[in-house]
């Protein structure tokens, strides 16, 4: 094992992100060292180094869509063993809070984000729980493997455990981007009734269509509720999804939406929340789900389906870069150069 490895660090006061030599991690006892073979970017992480997501971290290393072989792993740790491919859940439990204690992981209110409550993996190695591993068969790629632990889990773990999208049932999606286009295929897995896509980009509404949208729409256009209403058959929405993060966005969406209708909140903003006149929202019976993540049996579920070749997402892999071009990758995503779906660093 070398002593050192390259990795991408970004200092919090400066909001600079360098690739540079630092120690390679020593696994605590019940830690796995990964040798990261593939790490995806996401938007959160763009949020991370302009400032608008920020990290109590003086330093941190970025990076929480991770795929790789372990290479060490703790003296505690049972089931894992060096040269097993794996993909990382993006979080673990703080195990100091009253719940942790009790054994109630899932419902630790202070879950550290990897990447942003420790370092991630913008890197050659990482340590991470041994829990929070899920081994992916031989033949699927690392790349596509890793942009699991996150553009996949988490509309997952939104539609199908927060909302409870059934069978049938009308959803919204709105934003095309790496959550959205997983968001569609998952709504038709699922077996929804209706699956609208909502993106002001015209390659995004292709791209959803392409993935089994039954109708793409352009949110900006004045007529898209008198759309969503005829599409609907009068009915309204039965779910109506915000994965861009936006209140303008959370607004058009509740509005959408039919009696006994959900909003729900994948993308994150401080907007400010609208909803209109709460009586109105009341009288429907309608509600509004915030969500955040995903957890383990989430990921456990996606690495399933794909494995089993239910769930394709081979044609999300917009871009493969070295870790030394990691910033120009942040930039790409940031701007929508090229409109990718999922842009992934090969340390």
């Amino acid at each position: 094992m070398p002593d050192l490895m390259r990795a991408a660090r970004f200092d919090s006061a400066a909001r600079t992100l360098e690739v540079q030599d630092v120690p390679v991690p020593v696994p605590l006892p019940y830690e796995v060292l990964v040798q990261v073979k593939a790490c995806g970017i996401c938007l959160s992480d763009v949020h991370l180094l302009d400032g608008s997501l920020p990290t109590s971290l003086a330093a941190v290393t970025p990076g929480h869509e991770a795929a790789g072989v372990i290479a060490a792993v703790g003296a505690a740790v049972q089931h894992w063993e060096p040269g097993q491919r794996v993909v990382m859940a993006g979080g673990k439990p703080c195990m100091a809070c009253a719940a942790c204690a009790s054994g109630r992981l899932e419902r630790c209110p202070n879950v550290e984000v990897m990447g942003f409550g420790y370092d991630g993996a913008w890197a050659e190695y990482v340590t991470v729980p041994g829990g929070t591993l899920t081994a992916f068969p031989e033949w699927l790629p690392f790349e596509q493997a890793a942009i699991l632990a996150d553009a996949v889990s988490t509309p997952y773990a939104g539609l199908v455990q927060r909302a409870k999208l059934a069978p049938g049932e009308m959803v919204g999606l709105w934003g095309i981007g790496g959550l959205g286009v997983h968001a569609v295929q998952i709504a038709r897995l699922v077996g929804a009734g209706l699956v609208v896509a909502l993106d002001p980009l015209p390659v995004a509404r292709e791209r959803a269509l392409d993935r089994g949208a039954d109708l793409a729409l352009d949110p900006l256009s004045p007529d898209v509720a008198a759309e969503l209403l005829a599409a609907t058959g009068g009915k309204g929405l039965d779910l109506a999804v915000d994965l861009v993060g936006a209140g303008a966005v959370l607004s058009q969406a509740a509005a959408s939406i039919g009696a006994s209708g959900r909003v729900l909140m994948v993308g994150m903003s401080l907007d400010p929340i609208e909803l209109g006149p709460g009586a109105f929202f009341a009288f429907q019976n309608q509600t509004l789900l915030g969500h955040l993540g995903y957890g383990k049996p989430d990921l456990d579920a996606v690495v399933d389906l794909v494995a089993r070749r239910r769930l394709d997402v081979s044609a999300s892999i917009s871009d493969v870069l070295p870790l030394e071009d990691i910033a120009a990758g942040v930039e790409r995503l940031r701007t929508k150069q090229g409109d990718p779906i999922r842009l992934v660093v090969t340390p």
